[in-house]
């Protein structure tokens, strides 16, 4: 057993000096996720910003102004042309001038005051659902709120029998970076992990070196090993990094504790890190490991894991399939840590299934991994 670690630490520290003098590798390794999060955490937002609107205002009173003060007041919506009748809206929604119409109808401010109730029409381009529900949502509680103004501040006389008081635990905000930067980093370490080790072995079989190996007594669990521990710190690394960046720069709370974060995180890694390191064991080619490795770990991350689309709204056969992808269950952990503060002790299931994931690949590379050359 002391035999088996002390080859083990000398293949680890073979490798940890292999990736020191890798400018290329440091880069990847630490550059690289740090760009992916500014980059797709500043892209991909669910919170709407001068969403523009197409204004037809028929009624041209000083009732109708303020409501269009009421509903550009923040900076959700702006106006982005004011049309002179209906029929201009088509038009303007075939232009992508806007994303969403409102109709003010004549006698919009008359009917205010013979029956403190006016209709007004909002029109929306669904072509993009996403972006056209939340705009109802937000247009919804502005008229509300404009509402409850005419009625002197007296929102009880808006109450139905049954009132639903909506509150919203945990992002209180309804900030989408809050649920975005945890599955980023999920995506980010999936991609990184499986791309570095994608690339060790295949290099080595390039390089020819791989024959120095095969003359030492050295076995292939305890080549596994070796080519993984390093990368499993530099990975922890990335972790602090991006975690770091996601705090302070999209102002992601962190509410759990970071012993919680660190073992879920090795778990991921390991099974990331396992599965790059069977591809480049099975291709023994940089460019097709690379290609590989690239799909396999993005596409899964980004369409079964639950990062951007719900899994309970996927058909039921890639629900199934959504269980072998680790993603899933690193990105439960990591919203419940980050924004709940969960344990481990609410935790185990996931980190069950990422142990179970890693020692699977672990175990394949090593059945895969033939100590002869073809």
């Amino acid at each position: 057993m002391k035999a088996f670690f002390q080859r083990l630490g000398a293949l680890a520290h073979k490798e940890t000096l292999h990736i020191s003098r890798d400018a290329q590798v440091i880069y990847m390794a630490l550059g690289m996720p740090m760009v992916l999060l500014l980059l797709f955490g500043y892209a991909i937002s669910f919170d709407l910003n001068s969403l523009p609107i197409g204004l037809v205002d028929q009624d041209q009173s000083p009732a109708s102004r303020r409501l269009v003060q009421s509903i550009t007041a923040s900076d959700t919506f702006s106006i982005a042309a004011h049309l002179p009748g209906p029929e201009a809206v088509e038009e303007g929604f075939a232009r992508a001038q806007f994303k969403a119409a409102l109709l003010i109808p004549p006698g919009y401010a008359k009917a205010l005051k013979r029956a403190s109730r006016a209709d007004v029409q909002l029109l929306l381009d669904g072509a993009d659902g996403t972006t056209a529900g939340i705009a109802l949502g937000y247009m919804a509680n502005i008229v509300q709120a404009e509402s409850i103004r005419i009625q002197g501040g007296n929102a009880e006389s808006l109450i139905l029998p049954i009132e639903a008081r909506v509150r919203a635990r945990f992002n209180q905000g309804m900030k989408s970076a809050l649920f975005i930067v945890p599955g980023l980093i999920a995506l980010i370490l999936s991609i990184m992990a499986v791309m570095l080790t994608a690339l060790t072995v295949a290099r080595e079989w390039e390089r020819g070196s791989m024959e120095q190996l095969f003359s030492t007594p050295v076995g292939r669990l305890e080549v596994v090993l070796g080519k993984l521990a390093p990368y499993v710190v530099l990975g922890l690394i990335q972790v602090m990094l991006v975690v770091a960046l996601g705090l302070f720069v999209f102002d992601v709370p962190f509410k759990g504790a970071m012993l919680d974060m660190f073992l879920v995180s090795i778990l991921f890694l390991a099974c990331m890190l396992g599965q790059g390191l069977l591809i480049s064991v099975v291709t023994r080619n940089q460019m097709v490991a690379t290609q590989v490795a690239a799909i396999s770990s993005m596409l899964p991350t980004i369409l079964l894991s639950g990062f951007m689309f719900p899994i309970e709204n996927m058909p039921s056969f890639l629900q199934a399939l959504s269980l072998v992808v680790p993603a899933r269950y690193y990105i439960v952990a990591m919203r419940g840590i980050m924004l709940k503060g969960n344990d481990l002790s609410l935790l185990w299931p996931q980190a069950l299934a990422l142990l179970i994931f890693a020692g699977i690949m672990v175990l394949a590379s090593t059945a895969r991994f033939k100590r002869r050359l073809d």
